[in-house]
């Protein structure tokens, strides 16, 4: 797809550039040296625009950059949602929430999580030999904590390599805990780390106060600050930190993956690690900026530290692993503008249309600036040095092209929104989808719809509407009897759509219909999910009920 402008095309082309707890890292069988590791990390709120080989404005993302001149970009690549529990969903079953479920965030007193019957990426390598682990936030569901009495290392499965540190938010309680869900082992915090307070707040807007303690009284609750519940960290099932240190938060979730990959490599079993980072999330942990021209702003200064993570990560792959493991670098949704100056880029794609009529059209939009996120590939002498695609891709292929490179098969019984790109990785195909839907994700219309379509170069709006800007505005939703059709070659910025009687138009129209129509027959024929989204207080992460914020007894 050479039709990407050169301005978004040029910057990359130009560009040079201790032992688990009760984890069996053993090795036993035929695997060793046969299966691929892997490494997915999945950034939250990051924009486009904030990778530096995106976008030349941007100066922060050292070793991002470096991994883009040692490997593949993706520059028109997309969240399958645009926002948080949907799109971390559609990541690990390949499949988009009117399949899956999960049209939408889950709380804190959320009952349920990702639906049970639908098989995660960590369930099926580790079916098939890998350790599974996770790291970082979670975002669909969870499961209750164990006593702080209990062993340290959470649970056990003999054989099996599969860790998942950081961001969850599919479900915390019961069976819907990763530890559940395929993850040997798990170190994180189960979804978004706005959703709970901390001693250290950081940066946040509006700015929320810090954690109740026995001697202060309860807090006077600012919009958009959550409950009086402190925010956890889990390992496996035990809750080790409540409330988080969210300023030390980064380097453990480094210190834990890095441990993970030393110890997965050197059993030469293979390995799943997926990490789910807090950055580019508000609150922003960190210092206040110093004064001075060569002062960082909070986002900045964010951003490099998170850049800081993943390089961490890399260089200890490519110590440990460096020719057999595919790191996966991309993003959940684009960013959060309602949070201002704490918000990322969108680079190029500002979705004029709808901010001329109010609202963000970013996170929780289908504007390009709400799912265009970036995307990286490294594998040392696999994914081909310094190279620019225009396929269009999205998270979804993440699942089936994992799948195809460890040849383990896809779960029966189901179809799958995804596609196995290892031929675009490899550099032996330049396309990739020829039509790409975008879910409703909260700006308008029915959560989870199918209102919103790529094909090929168009992109058709059955319904508008703009998120929440940082001016408090919000764009009014709109629907499109005959959809607005916006040609992207032409028009990155989604400014003008084409005129709804030229002949363009009447030609694209009825290819956009039938893309539509076929896509929402074969859900119709599939077997298809429903999530729980029942509320109870009763299920909020809780180390001490008899504490304030249920803080931890050594906290």
């Amino acid at each position: 797809m050479a039709w990407l402008s050169l301005k978004v095309l040029l910057v990359g082309l130009s560009f040079l550039g201790c032992l688990y707890p009760l984890v069996d890292f053993s090795f036993s069988g035929e695997t060793r040296g046969q299966k691929p590791n892997f490494v997915i990390i999945l950034a939250d709120d990051m924009g486009w625009g904030d990778l530096g080989a995106n976008w030349a404005g941007t100066k922060d993302t050292a070793n991002l950059d470096k991994m883009a001149a040692e490997g593949m970009r993706f520059v028109d690549f997309h969240a399958a949602a645009s926002t948080c529990s949907p799109s971390r969903a559609a990541l690990l079953t390949g499949r988009l929430g009117l399949r899956n479920g999960v049209t939408h965030n889950f709380a804190v007193t959320s009952v349920g999580g990702l639906p049970l019957n639908e098989t995660t990426l960590a369930e099926v390598l580790r079916g098939a030999g890998y350790v599974t682990g996770m790291i970082g936030c979670r975002a669909a569901g969870g499961g209750p904590p164990a006593p702080r009495s209990a062993s340290a290392g959470g649970c056990c499965w003999p054989g099996r390599k599969v860790m998942k540190p950081g961001k969850w938010h599919l479900g915390h309680h019961g069976s819907y805990h990763p530890s559940f869900r395929g993850f040997d082992y798990y170190f994180g915090v189960p979804y978004s780390h706005d959703m709970g307070c901390t001693d250290t707040p950081g940066y946040n807007h509006p700015p929320c106060p810090a954690c109740p303690r026995g001697d202060r009284p309860s807090r006077n609750l600012e919009r958009d600050c959550y409950s009086d519940v402190a925010l956890p960290l889990y390992e496996n099932l035990n809750i080790v930190e409540q409330p988080v240190n969210l300023s030390a938060l980064a380097q453990k979730y480094a210190e834990k993956a890095t441990q993970f990959i030393r110890q997965a490599s050197a059993s030469g079993r293979p390995f799943l690690l997926y990490v789910g980072l807090a950055h580019m999330h508000v609150p922003l942990a960190g210092t206040p900026p110093s004064a001075g021209p060569g002062s960082l702003r909070p986002y900045s200064a964010g951003l490099r530290e998170m850049d800081r993570l993943v390089g961490r990560i890399k260089d200890t792959v490519d110590l440990t692993g460096k020719n057999n493991t595919f790191l996966w670098f991309t993003g959940d949704n684009g960013p959060w503008a309602q949070k201002c100056e704490l918000a990322g880029s969108v680079g190029p794609f500002t979705g004029l249309w709808q901010a001329r009529r109010g609202g963000s059209p970013s996170k929780q939009t289908t504007w390009e600036g709400g799912h265009r996120v970036p995307a990286l590939a490294y594998w040392p002498g696999r994914v081909p040095v310094n190279v620019t695609s225009a396929a269009l891709l999205s998270v979804l292929d993440i699942f089936p092209t994992v799948l195809a490179l460890a040849g383990a098969p896809l779960p029966g019984g189901r179809r799958f929104d995804g596609l196995d790109v290892s031929q675009v990785l490899f550099g032996r195909a330049q396309t990739g989808h020829r039509a790409l839907f975008h879910p409703n994700s909260g700006a308008a219309g029915e959560d989870g719809a199918l209102q919103t379509i790529r094909l090929e170069r168009y992109k058709a709006f059955y319904v508008t509407g703009g998120a929440r800007a940082c001016d408090g505005s919000v764009g009014p939703e709109r629907r499109h009897e005959q959809p607005l059709i916006f040609d992207l070659e032409a028009d990155l910025a989604e400014a003008a759509p084409l005129a709804g009687g030229g002949a363009e138009y009447r030609a694209v129209l009825p290819r956009v219909a039938a893309a539509l129509a076929g896509a929402l027959d074969d859900i119709a024929r599939d077997r298809v999910s429903r999530a729980d989204y029942s509320q109870d207080p009763s299920v909020r992460p809780c180390c001490d009920p008899r504490r304030p914020a249920c803080r931890c007894p050594a906290a």
